[in-house]
């Protein structure tokens, strides 16, 4: 029995053993479908809609011996567009230009041009490959980041050991890695001061790579000249958070990926995998 939108009976949860977890359930009945889940005794694979399983209720489903797969690579464009607008809208003074139009007030201003700039791009998966690519074809200068570089990358990369180095040269970081043990803070107070005085951050990765806090006190100082945020340590975002109301900020709700396309390449690769499972194949994108 699969595991899908519809409410499950109590009685009938034994006769599930295959599970998808797909993105029409996120967020909002996300909670209710994982307790059936993980109250399912039969459960032998789940899939996932997304690329991300730093969860620990996924780490709940492996130590059960639950295979589990993932879409990965399903929204890598879409985010990967929305980082680009977001480059160019912090150059473009975009909330700025937004902020002045709401009071109606027309000011001119200067803007800054994205040709020459110098982009590094923490994390090169589906999605960093992916904005590497796009901020090439914009005239940028890109440097990627990845724990091993395999020398097939589209941009000029380089190990993770060097991201002070990285920190130091860019005009634009963007941050595109998972959430881990070894990523989890990735940029704090130190990370920050290495950056060129008014570089711009644009994350899209997961909001516990930064030190939040850290980052508020960047903005506010213009060490850090703008920030585009889709993640956040606390999801949703507080509505006491200043990330709110900070005049240099552009704050989106978890939402670069939400497309229509992206939500079919999910399902596409889930009814792939779901053909080799009953085949007994190996599945694509499965979590080790």
């Amino acid at each position: 029995m699969q595991l899908g939108i519809q409410p499950v009976a109590a009685n009938r949860i034994a006769e599930i053993d295959i599970a998808f977890f797909s993105g029409d359930i996120w967020p909002d009945r996300a909670a209710n479908f994982m307790r059936v889940a993980l109250d399912a005794p039969n459960l032998r694979w789940i899939h996932v809609f997304s690329a991300g399983v730093d969860h620990p209720v996924f780490g709940m489903f492996r130590a059960r011996g639950v295979q589990l797969t993932t879409s990965s690579g399903s929204s890598a464009v879409p985010i990967a567009h929305s980082v680009i607008m977001h480059v160019l809208a912090l150059c473009r003074q975009a909330r700025m230009f937004s902020d002045n139009q709401a009071r109606r007030e027309w000011v001119r201003s200067d803007v800054t041009d994205v040709e020459g700039r110098t982009i590094g791009v923490v994390g090169l998966g589906a999605i960093g490959t992916e904005v590497s690519r796009l901020a090439s074809h914009f005239g940028m200068h890109v440097i990627g980041l990845r724990r091993a570089p395999t020398g097939d990358e589209p941009c000029e990369t380089w190990s993770t050991d060097r991201l002070p180095e990285l920190l130091a040269l860019v005009d634009d970081l963007v941050l595109t890695a998972p959430l881990t043990d070894v990523t989890r803070g990735m940029i704090g107070t130190e990370q920050l001061a290495m950056l060129k005085r008014g570089a711009h951050i644009v994350n899209v990765g997961r909001g516990e790579l930064i030190d939040e806090q850290a980052l508020i006190a960047a903005l506010r100082s213009g060490q850090v000249g703008g920030a585009a945020l889709d993640v956040f340590t606390t999801e949703p975002l507080a509505g006491d958070s200043p990330l709110w109301s900070l005049s240099n900020v552009i704050v989106t709700p978890h939402s670069a990926g939400t497309t229509p396309l992206s939500r079919h390449r999910a399902v596409e690769i889930f009814t792939d995998n779901l053909g080799r499972y009953v085949r007994g194949e190996p599945l694509r994108n499965e979590v080790a």
